[in-house]
């Protein structure tokens, strides 16, 4: 699958195969990609908590305030994204030019998890919706929890969404 298939191909699922547990070289290859994504100074201001099994289920439950997020019971790996401290030069330039590096750079991990994952076969949903007080204390990290994945398998008969996006002329603009 080229990247452009990957991204017409890639949903957030709702409906995880809760059966099919995800395999540990899949697992390791998504990690991978995530290892390499790009990041301002190649400073990596994340670290990425893979829960599986109770860890799983405790946090899924942790992202289902006022009814949110039911699907995520069924995903067998829930990986948490922290933020972690710029390092120095990254501190220095997000505090001159006024800019969330860390924001970017953990969006950027994101999409390359997401991406990998849909490679690989399998399906994810990024939460934004937790408890980050619980998934903290679940994961043993002390930084703010920045999102939630989800990863698994979708369930069988999960049909591909039509994708409801904006037009090409209303995201781009050319300046010559």
């Amino acid at each position: 699958m080229n990247f452009t298939e990957i991204a017409k191909n890639r949903q957030s699922c709702r409906a995880y195969n809760s059966e099919k547990d995800v395999e540990r070289e899949k697992l390791q290859a998504i990690l991978e990609s995530a290892r390499l994504s790009p990041s301002a100074c190649n400073g990596q201001p994340y670290h990425i908590t893979v829960c599986k099994g109770e860890s799983a289920k405790k946090v899924a439950k942790a992202t289902q305030g006022m009814g949110m997020n039911k699907f995520a019971a069924q995903a067998p790996v829930m990986l948490v994204i922290s933020e972690k401290p710029y390092v120095k030069s990254a501190a220095v330039g997000a505090k001159i030019k006024h800019n969330d590096y860390r924001s970017i750079d953990i969006g950027i991990l994101s999409a390359y998890i997401t991406a990998e994952a849909a490679a690989q076969g399998l399906s994810t949903c990024i939460l934004g919706w937790f408890d980050d007080g619980k998934i903290r204390e679940i994961c043993g990290v002390s930084e703010q929890v920045r999102l939630v994945i989800t990863l698994g398998y979708a369930q069988n008969g999960d049909k591909l969404r039509e994708k409801k996006c904006k037009n090409l002329s209303e995201l781009v603009s050319f300046v010559e």
